[in-house]
């Protein structure tokens, strides 16, 4: 009996879960199904703003959840917005730290339920491996940045694309090569994070099948029940990845929350270096 093809690209797939009659507005058919990744975002999105009414309670002994709210606010606060802003950043930090918060939330949920995916079950749907969810997280933070820079500094904002002390006859060349750089960053945001949730779910699913395969070959007996030891390795393999995939679930978060800072940084400090 032919085994089915192994598709680790399949968990990616997005359908309907709830099938909506679509909108017209202005001639265009405008479709508000939920599709799993709607439904995934939807509830990501609860889960951060009920943890975070939860443990909002300001007691000055906090219990266990309140610690950790105050504890990733910190990262935020006392690791990025103070070291690279400074004073003028502390109203941006609501901005930022919700971006953190919700792009750890929907990581985590596509490695902690990516389980049910293993055992053939769609519980969960990572929509940070999704090319469109990260661009438009990337644009909405490049969009704020830059229309934060020109009401702040005015047609001034333009020369952050002018680097300071570069003789004229250079800036021909330099002021395109940085006004590219500088638009370019949606895309280099989308791809970094859409890039490692992708990657490392896929890998995940590859060494999932292995686990199945092998252990199936194994069950022929003799020399075949060498497949068992590949299978334990191969849930081994899984194991491990799990925990680095909860790290890298962190960490992408981190790093998109810094880079935002950073862009943050150039319209509040605008000036410095310039």
């Amino acid at each position: 009996m032919a085994q089915p093809a192994i598709d680790p690209m399949h968990q990616f797939m997005i359908h309907k879960l709830v099938d909506i009659p679509p909108v017209n507005i202005g001639g265009m058919a405008l479709d508000l199904s939920i599709t799993n990744s709607v439904a995934t975002m939807m509830t990501g999105a609860l889960i951060v703003m009920g943890f975070l009414l939860l443990t909002a309670r300001g007691q000055l002994v906090p219990n266990r959840a309140q610690a950790v709210a105050e504890s990733l606010y910190g990262v935020i606060d006392n690791v990025l917005v103070g070291p690279i802003i400074g004073p003028k950043g502390r109203p941006y930090i609501p901005f930022i730290f919700s971006l953190f918060m919700l792009i750890m939330t929907f990581n985590l949920m596509g490695v902690i339920l990516s389980v049910g995916s293993l055992a053939g079950f769609n519980w969960t749907f990572t929509v940070t491996a999704q090319l469109a969810v990260t661009a438009t997280l990337a644009l909405l933070t490049f969009l704020s940045c830059l229309i934060l820079g020109f009401v702040k500094n005015g047609p001034g904002f333009v020369k952050l694309f002018v680097p300071s002390g570069m003789p004229l006859p250079l800036l021909i060349f330099m002021v395109p090569i940085e006004m590219v750089s500088y638009f370019a960053r949606p895309l280099t945001l989308a791809m970094r994070l859409f890039g490692n949730m992708l990657g490392g779910h896929v890998v995940m699913s590859i060494f999932g099948s292995f686990v199945v395969a092998l252990g199936i070959v194994g069950l022929s007996g003799g020399i075949a029940t060498l497949g068992f030891v590949g299978s334990a390795l191969s849930l081994g393999m899984i194991v491990a990845l799990t925990g680095l995939e909860l790290i890298v679930a962190f960490l992408q978060a981190f790093v998109f929350a810094a880079l935002a800072t950073v862009y943050i940084n150039e319209v509040v400090n605008f000036g410095h270096g310039h």
